[in-house]
């Protein structure tokens, strides 16, 4: 639990029970995301400042169902929509967390609130089905379609997921772009068609030789790429305005990342593009719609993993997770 300002404290709980209508969980993995991070910064969220549990990654293992909850049994591995739980969304302000041995679900409702996955899937690999949401709703709010190309500016969890979902979408190229060297390795591997490093390549020159060049339109000066669709899930400054100067007509920027400070924008210039900036914020109708997928093809999105702690090993692995540059997505793991 966040116990204060920038305190992570370990703390003992009663176990919870199922009731008639609910379904209890025994958590086996929980992804470690930025918010909880910024939960401890802040002390907690709101009714429970000082108190909030965290976790909001999880996926576990059925070890009761009530009497009246139907389309799971006992054994049956799940993924949870924690924004569905009647006491608080899970990790983010509500009653419980999932870097806790169990969760119960209160009116359990199959599809609503939870998902059974096949045994096979590892825990940590489903226990992504909630970052994942996040970049396919990003990716579902773009409009991308097949046959369209695309860039994901951040290959960081939220860029990997956004390039599976781009690529299961049907996009014809994904490039993905960043400043290290080892994620943009991962993002070939991921599935990306190619990546470009924006620290040592010219950015708008090789867009054009990977994913050609569009029509000049009147008002714009230079060369621009063809590119239809743009994802900012790297939260820094310079992929808005560099977008800015790339965008073709009637391109589309989405952007899931979190901007920390405010971007300056020329709406006179971005007129001729008819630029669309698209917000995206959490996953509206996407959780369990990104589970098929990872189902399908889990090998890959193990690969987003980087950093993996036992739960005895909690406060450390939020430490880690919370150092700049030192890991990319870390898993909590739960015998």
């Amino acid at each position: 639990m966040v116990t204060g300002p920038g305190t992570n404290e370990i703390v003992e709980v009663e176990e919870p029970v199922a009731g008639p209508d609910d379904v209890l969980v025994r958590i086996r993995a929980c992804g470690i995301c930025g918010s909880d991070h910024m939960y401890t910064m802040y002390g907690g969220i709101p009714p429970r400042q000082g108190a909030t549990p965290l976790g909001h990654e999880p996926a576990g293992e059925v070890t009761a169902v009530g009497e009246n909850v139907e389309g799971v049994q006992v054994g049956d591995h799940v993924v949870i929509n924690p924004m569905a739980a009647s006491d608080g969304i899970i990790g983010s302000g509500g009653a419980q967390g999932a870097f806790s041995p169990y969760v119960v679900l209160v009116d359990a409702v199959p599809g609503t609130h939870f998902r059974v996955i096949p045994d096979e899937i590892p825990f940590e690999v489903a226990a992504l089905n909630e970052p994942m949401a996040v970049a396919r709703h990003a990716v579902n709010r773009s409009g991308a379609r097949a046959g369209e190309k695309a860039v994901v500016f951040g290959a960081g969890p939220i860029g990997l997921g956004a390039l599976l979902s781009l690529k299961a979408k049907g996009v014809d190229h994904v490039v993905v772009i960043d400043i290290l060297p080892n994620r943009l390795d991962k993002a070939l591997a991921v599935g990306a068609d190619a990546v470009i490093n924006s620290a040592e390549e010219d950015v708008a020159a090789r867009l054009i030789e990977l994913q050609g060049q569009a029509p000049a339109v009147v008002g714009q000066h230079g060369a621009r790429p063809s590119t239809d669709v743009y994802i900012d899930a790297a939260g820094a400054p310079v992929v808005p305005t560099t977008v800015f100067t790339l965008a073709k007509q009637g391109a589309r920027l989405a952007i899931p990342a979190v901007h920390k400070k405010p971007i300056e924008v020329d709406f006179g210039t971005l007129l001729t593009t008819e630029l669309s900036i698209i917000m995206s914020m959490g996953y509206p109708t996407e959780i369990f719609e990104v589970t098929d997928d990872i189902i399908a093809n889990w090998e890959k999105y193990q690969l987003i993993i980087s950093d993996r702690f036992p739960v005895d090993d909690v406060l450390r692995a939020l430490e880690v997770a919370a150092t700049p540059g030192a890991a990319d997505k870390v898993m909590v793991t739960l015998d």
